[in-house]
C-alpha cells in the first residue's frame, strides 16, 4: 500500500528532510552498517565494541524520595574501579515529569532525553567529561511549536536528532507525529504518522535500516492513558480500546509511509537484525505478549506475523523492552508483571525459541546489552503511575555478567536506598567515546 500524506506543508518539510537524510545516507552507505551497543542509531559514531565505562540512568523523581526530582544518574562500570558498581555523579533537572528515554546524536557528543507528562527535552554534554554530564539546553516548547507532546525515541540521524511523540495537544490521544530537531536543537520539520488505510496514527519506537532504506515505527497510547493509574487503566475499557495495533514501514530517505501492517497489542521496541545482508526486523507486542517478525519476503514484499509467544499470554506477563545480541542470534525480553528477563533464540527468526530465564526482581523494564554481550544490565521502572506498589515497588539498576549459560549478578544500586527514584532508560559512554576491545 502506497500512502500519501495529505498536508502539503507537511510535505514540503518532509521532503526537505528527505533531501538532508539522503546526503547522510549516501555517505553512510559507503561503509558498512554499524550499529551500536546492538540497539542505537546506525548513523551514531563512537561504536563502543569493548568495555563501556560509565552507563547513564534517566531516572523519574519519586514523592519522598531524595530530592523528588527526575535526574541523570551516572554509574562507574569499570571492572576493577574502586568505584565499580557505585553512583558517581547526579544531575537533577527540577520538577517530575515522566522521564523516560533517551538518545545520542550522531556524534554522540550529546545525549538528549524526554519526560512524557510535560514534554520537555533535556540535552546533556556527555562528550566533555561523561564521568560527570552537564546539561546544556531544554526545549520546552514542544506542544507549542509541534501540536505533539510525549517526546518518546531520540534517533540520530546525519545532524539531526529524530522523535516519536506518543501523543498530541489538542486531545492526548494517541494520533501524534514524528518531529526532526537539528543537532543544536532547533525544529527542523514535524510528520504526522499515517491515518487512515490501515494508520492508527499512533507511534512509539523507531529504527532504521540504511542498507534497506527503510523505517520501521511501533505504537503505543496517548497521553490519557499513560499517565492513568494503571489499575484504574485496566479496569476502564473504553481506556483499554485506546492503544495502537499497527507498525509503519517507511521510505526513509523520502520520509513517506510506504506500508502499514496490523501488529495488535501495542508493538513496543524494535530491533533490527544487526549482521551485514540481514533483511528482519523484531518486535514484542504489550498486551497479546508475542514476538512479530518483520521481513521482506522472496518477492520483495514486507510482511509481519507473529513468530512465538513470550511467557503465558493469558496471566499478561506485559513483554516490554527487548535486547537483541549483535549478531542477530539471540534476544532479550523482559517481562514487567513476572519481572523476569528471557533469552530467545533467533537462530531461525521464523520461530524463536524460549532457552534462558530469571527472575530480575519484582518488576523489570529496560535492559541494556554490551556489545560482545557479555555484560547485561537491567532497571525497574515502567511508568511512574504503572510501576508496581508497597513492597513490590523495587527501584534498582542491576548490573550482570552472561557466559551464554547463566546470568551471574555483579552489582546492584538500589535506587531508593540511594535518595534517587525510579530507574529507567540506561545508556553507555566511554572516556575514549571509541572504546576498543580489551
Amino acid at each position: 500500500m502506497t500512502l500519501t500524506l495529505k498536508s502539503g506543508a507537511v510535505v514540503k518539510r518532509a521532503l526537505a528532510l528527505g533531501a538532508c537524510v539522503l546526503g547522510g545516507l549516501i555517505a553512510h552507505e559507503t561503509s558498512a552498517a554499524r550499529a551500536d551497543e546492538t540497539c542505537n542509531s546506525p548513523f551514531m559514531s563512537g561504536l563502543i565494541k569493548g568495555q563501556e565505562h560509565y552507563l547513564h540512568v534517566w531516572t523519574l523523581g519519586e514523592k519522598g524520595v531524595g530530592d523528588e526530582s527526575d535526574k541523570l544518574v551516572t554509574i562507574d562500570v569499570i571492572p576493577g574501579s574502586a568505584t565499580y558498581g557505585k553512583v558517581i555523579h547526579t544531575l537533577s533537572v527540577g520538577g517530575r515529569g515522566e522521564a523516560h528515554h533517551m538518545g545520542f546524536t550522531d556524534d554522540r557528543k550529546y545525549l538528549w532525553a524526554g519526560r512524557l507528562d510535560d514534554s520537555k527535552i533535556f540535552i546533556f554534554d556527555v562528550g566533555s567529561d561523561p564521568a560527570k554530564p552537564a546539561l546544556v539546553k531544554t526545549i520546552d516548547n514542544l506542544a507549542e511549536t509541534t501540536g505533539y507532546v510525549g517526546p518518546h525515541t531520540f534517533y540520530a540521524l546525519p545532524g539531526r536528532m529524530l522523535v516519536q511523540a506518543l501523543s498530541n495537544k489538542k486531545d492526548h490521544g494517541g494520533v501524534t507525529g514524528l518531529i526532526t530537531y537539528n543537532n543544536a536543537g532547533d525544529l527542523v520539520a514535524t510528520t504526522p504518522m499515517p491515518v487512515g488505510d490501515g494508520g492508527d496514527g499512533y507511534g512509539y519506537d523507531i529504527a532504521i535500516n540504511p542498507g534497506q532504506n527503510r523505517m520501521l515505527t511501533s505504537s503505543f497510547t496517548g497521553w490519557t492513558n499513560y499517565m492513568m493509574d494503571a489499575a484504574q487503566l485496566m479496569q476502564d475499557s473504553a481506556a483499554m480500546k485506546n492503544f495502537g495495533g499497527t507498525m509503519v514501514l517507511w521510505d526513509l530517505k523520502a520520509m513517506t509511509p510506504v506500508k502499514i501492517f496490523s501488529v495488535p497489542g501495542a508493538p513496543l521496541e524494535i530491533r533490527w537484525a544487526l549482521k551485514p545482508g540481514a533483511n528482519w526486523a523484531i518486535t514484542a507486542s504489550a498486551l497479546t505478549s508475542k514476538l512479530y517478525l518483520i521481513r521482506e519476503d522472496g518477492d520483495g514484499q514486507w510482511r509481519a506475523k507473529p513468530v512465538a509467544d513470550v511467557g503465558d499470554a493469558s496471566k499478561i506477563p506485559l513483554p516490554v523492552d527487548i535486547s537483541i545480541s549483535a549478531d542477530a542470534s539471540s534476544l532479550w525480553v523482559n517481562t514487567f508483571m513476572d519481572g523476569t528477563a528471557r533469552l530467545f533464540d533467533l537462530s531461525d527468526p521464523e520461530a524463536p525459541k524460549q532457552v534462558y530465564a530469571k527472575k530480575i526482581g519484582a518488576q523489570v523494564n529496560m535492559v541494556s546489552q554490551s556489545w560482545d554481550g557479555k555484560r547485561v544490565y537491567f532497571t525497574s521502572s515502567l511508568l511512574a503511575n504503572w510501576d508496581k506498589k508497597g513492597a513490590d515497588n523495587e527501584q534498582f539498576l542491576k548490573g550482570y555478567s552472561w557466559d551464554g549459560k547463566e546470568l551471574k549478578e555483579a552489582f546492584v544500586v538500589d535506587f531508593h536506598k540511594e535518595g534517587l527514584g525510579r530507574a529507567h532508560h540506561m545508556k553507555f559512554t566511554a572516556r575514549a567515546q571509541k572504546a576498543e576491545l580489551p
